[in-house]
């Protein structure tokens, strides 16, 4: 655990992630301008004050971190060691239509490891967080260690695009498989949020396509599963956050194995 100035980097990280959350509960339910992005993407002045919210607490206590925020883009060095990931408010377009499922999420990559990182639900009054060796929850004040767990077989998946592997996987086909309906229950709450649940026991498993290489989105809550004790792969098998190989994080080895066998009968079906 790396400790700069009497505070560790991932108590620091779980303060970023609350502060954060706070803007995302205060101005829940106001009327909230809209800035679009790009292929129908748009962000709300919720996301883009949690930022500057999350970047005060990180500048704050380490002004020497390079930094990449969803909204604000990357700032620092080009190479820098120390680079925090910043996703204010996964799950926008819930919240621009007041449905409580979004998370905040900031994490801290050292060179190739992500060694720190917080994931808050701002209306659960939770926050995840790993110091990159354990995983914990902390609500009403204590520490709860994160025990993952495949028992409730729900399984979360992500259908927003692009879809970089399709037409060999696309999730929608996943989820149509009678292989998946016979053992696991879809669920898509269209945040990154679902991947801490992973962590948490509270999902079997989290699947998505994509390019995850220093995703702002991804990089907590794949931090969060590997110190929680899950199996955490792309979707080939692949090390995760490397490149374009999407992401399946699973509670155990046996729902991992499952989850692959299904992603790799969809490809074989399109040759």
């Amino acid at each position: 655990m790396t400790i700069i100035n009497g505070e560790s980097d991932a108590r620091l990280a779980v303060d970023a992630a609350q502060a954060g959350a706070a803007v995302v509960r205060d101005l829940y339910g106001s009327r909230l301008e809209r800035h679009e992005k790009s292929a129908g993407d748009f962000a709300t002045e919720a996301d883009l004050a949690a930022e500057r919210a999350i970047l005060d607490v990180l500048r704050a206590a380490r002004p020497e971190d390079a930094v990449t925020g969803e909204e604000s883009g990357r700032s620092g060095a080009a190479d820098a060691h120390r680079r925090w990931l910043v996703d204010p408010l996964c799950g926008t377009l819930n919240y621009a239509v007041r449905t409580m499922l979004v998370g905040v999420n900031v994490a801290l990559r050292q060179g190739s490891e992500v060694t720190a990182a917080a994931t808050a639900d701002p209306f659960g009054d939770e926050v995840f967080w790993t110091d990159g060796d354990t995983a914990w929850v902390r609500g009403h004040g204590a520490d709860e260690r994160l025990t993952p767990s495949a028992g409730s077989a729900l399984v979360d998946v992500n259908l927003d695009p692009p879809f970089l592997h399709a037409p060999g996987f696309h999730p929608a086909r996943l989820l149509a498989d009678p292989g998946f309906g016979a053992r696991f229950r879809p669920r898509v709450i269209s945040s990154t949020l679902a991947v801490a649940w992973v962590a948490a026991g509270r999902r079997a498993a989290y699947v998505t396509d994509g390019d995850l290489r220093d995703s702002v989105h991804f990089a907590a809550g794949v931090a969060l599963c590997r110190a929680a004790g899950c199996t955490v792969t792309g979707l080939h098998g692949e090390p995760v956050l490397t490149g374009a190989d999407g992401l399946v994080a699973a509670a155990d080895a046996d729902t991992h194995a499952a989850l692959l066998d299904l992603v790799k009968k969809q490809e074989a079906q399109t040759r």
